[in-house]
């Protein structure tokens, strides 16, 4: 009896080890950089002063935002999830380009960050924006409801980067996209900023994010981008 108990358990090890990873599930990972959400999760968070770092000129990603908005594809009907959506700079302008039969997650772990945004959408007249505070290990959207998933210089403040990805993978509907915005980091090139505050290159990102279920389409070209690669994902 022992030894067919044995026999038993040895072929479920086996059965189990030849299903490989399940890029539903959220993979055991430790943090990979304690603490750096910390400034969003004050309670006594203030939205003006990150809305001015956030919208200011100075910043790549604001000067440049209507080519990047334009690197989703954003269509009439559309549902696109804003996952870091911090002030709602983006998240406003796909409202504006899915229409009345479209919608906007605008996600973030800040829920000052959020309920600026719902109050702001709502006084813009932008009905089609639901607003999601997220954990730090999963982005809090429905199963297999979203077109595009967007990511805007917010992949390197992911605490457990696997755990988000699985939760991202299952909220993107079949064949859904992911569009990643984030810093170039590169030893003895980016700037020491960049090199303190952003744990990985875009290598490592990109093999994070195949690890739990997607195949890269492409790098995008943005030759008007100086500090930032742009990515694009297909959920498998």
């Amino acid at each position: 009896m022992k030894f067919s108990v044995c026999i038993a358990s040895i072929a479920l090890l086996f059965f189990v080890a030849c299903q490989g990873p399940n890029p539903q599930s959220a993979p055991l990972e430790v943090s990979v950089k304690p603490g750096i959400n910390k400034d969003f999760l004050d309670p006594a968070l203030e939205v003006g002063k990150f809305e001015e770092r956030f919208e200011g000129e100075s910043r790549e990603i604001f000067s440049q935002r209507a080519r990047i908005a334009s690197l989703v594809g954003a269509k009439e009907g559309m549902v696109i999830a804003d996952v870091g959506a911090g002030t709602g700079l983006y998240t406003r302008m796909f409202a504006q380009k899915v229409g009345e039969n479209g919608r906007v997650y605008a996600v973030d772990i800040a829920k000052q960050f959020v309920a600026h945004i719902e109050a702001d959408s709502k006084k813009r007249g932008l009905g089609n924006v639901a607003g999601v505070v997220c954990t730090e290990r999963s982005v809090e959207l429905p199963e297999a409801s979203v077109d595009v998933v967007f990511v805007c210089d917010t992949y390197h403040h992911f605490e457990w980067p696997k755990q988000t990805m699985a939760s991202i993978h299952k909220a993107l509907k079949p064949g859904g996209e992911l569009v990643i915005i984030d810093f170039i980091r590169i030893e003895g090139q980016s700037r020491p900023w960049i090199l303190e505050h952003v744990r990985a290159g875009q290598d490592v990102v990109t093999q994070e994010i195949v690890s739990v279920g997607f195949a890269k389409v492409r790098d995008e070209e943005t030759p008007f981008l100086r500090e930032n690669y742009a990515m694009r994902f297909r959920r498998i």
